[in-house]
């Protein structure tokens, strides 16, 4: 799995991982898929699990069937933070790549 800009940027934890896999993925997910996706053990994820409610970086949004889904709580400001990082990141490595096209030519 190649790593996100902000994943880069700030580090490789397992926080950061559960954040990042909500910025790249824009919907809400079971704690089982959020487990898959980010590549974090069962055990890590929920050592971390309840910081990121009770900061209120994730939210419960529904329930599907037996499980209840998660999603960014994108009102809060460090929600809005991480957002604006990433953004920043993705336009900068945007402009490098840019500039290689421009002075390869």
């Amino acid at each position: 799995m190649e790593k996100s800009l902000l994943i880069q940027y700030l580090g490789d934890t397992p926080k950061l991982r559960i954040i990042d896999f909500f910025l790249e993925n824009r919907s809400d997910y079971s704690k089982k898929e959020i487990i898959e996706g980010t590549g974090i053990s069962k055990t890590t994820f929920y050592k971390v699990w309840d910081e990121l409610m009770q900061f209120g970086i994730v939210k419960e949004t529904r329930k599907y069937g037996m499980a209840q889904l998660y999603a960014l709580k994108e009102s809060n400001p460090l929600v809005k933070k991480f957002m604006a990082l990433d953004s920043e990141l993705g336009k900068q490595a945007m402009e490098k790549v840019t500039e290689k096209k421009v002075l390869a030519h």
